[in-house]
C-alpha cells in the first residue's frame, strides 16, 4: 500500500527565516499521526505546503500519489487553524457550497448537510449567517466543510482551537470516527494529551527540523522514566523507609506521594512488590511517561535548557483550557 503523504528533504525560507529545513516525512495511509511541537516550530508551514498552498524552495513532496495535492485536491479535506467562513453566507447554503466544490453534489445534499449539523449540535442553524456564530460554532461549521465530502486525506491544524471540554469531546469522537471509516488522519497540535488519547504515531519538529518519528507505544518505552509513585497510609512514615528498599535509586516527595526511581537492574514489578512489602501503602502505580513529558525533554535538551526553563514550558503547556484528561 502506498503513502497517504511523503515528504523528502523539504525546506521552506522566508527571507533568512529557515521555517522547515530538510524534512523527511512520510505518513501511511489509514494512519492517525498527531503532529507536534512547539509554537513557530514550522507545523502550519509544513502542513501547508503538503496542500499546495505554500510551495517548498527545495525537496519533494507526494500526496495520495500525486506530486502535487492540487491533483488530489477533492480527496482531501482540511480544516485551517484561522477561521475561513463566508461570514455573509447562511450555513446551510455555505456548507452546500463547499460540499459541490468537492465535487459532493445530488438530490441527498441538502438532507447530508442537516444530518450533520445535527451531528455536531448545531441544528438549529442552518438559515444563520456564519458571522453571527460563536467562534466555537464556526469551528465545528469548518470541521463539517472538511469531512463532508468524506475524503481520504483528513488534515486538521490545531483542531480543538475555541471549543469547550464537552465540544472537544465532541469533536474527538468524530474525528475517531473518520479514522475508523478508512480516513487517513493527520493533526497538528501543542495540546499533548489531545495528541496521546487519539494518535497511534507521532511526529514531532523542533525548529523546523523532525526530532521524533515514532509510534506512541515505542516512544513510552523509549523515554520509561522508570518511576514508581507511592501514596503512603501514613504521611508521616520516614521516607528512609522507601530508600533502603533494594533497587531503589532514589526517591523525591511530591504534592501528595513520593516518586521512587528505580535501578537500571530493578524491574517494576519486584519494586512494587517489595514497597509493599516494607510500608504500608495507600496506592503504588506505574508511572508512565506523557507526551507532554517528552515534549517538555526533546525542546529543552535542544535548546540547551536548564530544568527551571523545563517547568516553564510544562506551565505553558497547562495554561491550555482544562479538560477531563479521561474523557
Amino acid at each position: 500500500m502506498s503513502d497517504a503523504i511523503k515528504l523528502e528533504g523539504v525546506t521552506k525560507t522566508f527571507g533568512s527565516k529557515v521555517a522547515v529545513r530538510e524534512l523527511d516525512m512520510v505518513v501511511s495511509r489509514g494512519a492517525m499521526v498527531g503532529f507536534i511541537g512547539p509554537n513557530g516550530a514550522g507545523k502550519t508551514t509544513t502542513i501547508r505546503m503538503i496542500l499546495s498552498i505554500l510551495f517548498q524552495d527545495s525537496g519533494k513532496i507526494t500526496v495520495l500519489d500525486c506530486p502535487s495535492a492540487l491533483e488530489a485536491k477533492d480527496r482531501i479535506g482540511y480544516l485551517p487553524e484561522e477561521r475561513g467562513v463566508y461570514k455573509r453566507m447562511k450555513v446551510g447554503s455555505f456548507l452546500r457550497y463547499v460540499a459541490r466544490l468537492k465535487g459532493c453534489s445530488g438530490p441527498g445534499l441538502h438532507a447530508k448537510v442537516r444530518q450533520w449539523l445535527e451531528r455536531v449540535d448545531l441544528g438549529d442553524i442552518e438559515n444563520k449567517r456564519c458571522e453571527e456564530l460563536s467562534k466555537g460554532m464556526q469551528q465545528k461549521v469548518q470541521f463539517v466543510c472538511s469531512v463532508i465530502h468524506e475524503p481520504e486525506l483528513v488534515i486538521l491544524d490545531e483542531p480543538f482551537g475555541g471549543l469547550d471540554p464537552l465540544n472537544m469531546r465532541l469533536l474527538r469522537d468524530l474525528i475517531r470516527e473518520q479514522h475508523a471509516r478508512g480516513a487517513t488522519v493527520v493533526f497538528s497540535t501543542h495540546v499533548m494529551f489531545q495528541a496521546e488519547q487519539l494518535c497511534d504515531h507521532i511526529l514531532m519538529i523542533n525548529d523546523g527540523r523532525k526530532v521524533l518519528d515514532e509510534s506512541l507505544s515505542s516512544i513510552r518505552t523509549k523515554y520509561d522514566p522508570r518511576i514508581v509513585v507511592v501514596e503512603l497510609l501514613d504521611p508521616e512514615t520516614d521516607a528512609d523507609r522507601l530508600r533502603s528498599v533494594p533497587g531503589i535509586q532514589d526517591v523525591a516527595k511530591s504534592e501528595r506521594a513520593y516518586e521512587v526511581r528505580l535501578g537500571e537492574r530493578t524491574t517494576a514489578a519486584d519494586a512494587i512488590r517489595d514497597i509493599a512489602a516494607a510500608v504500608p501503602v495507600v496506592r503504588i502505580e506505574l508511572r508512565r511517561p506523557t507526551l507532554e513529558d517528552v515534549f517538555v525533554q526533546i525542546v529543552t535538551e535542544s535548546r540547551g535548557g536548564s530544568v527551571a526553563e523545563a517547568r516553564s514550558l510544562r506551565t505553558t503547556l497547562r495554561d491550555e483550557p482544562a479538560e477531563e484528561l479521561g474523557a
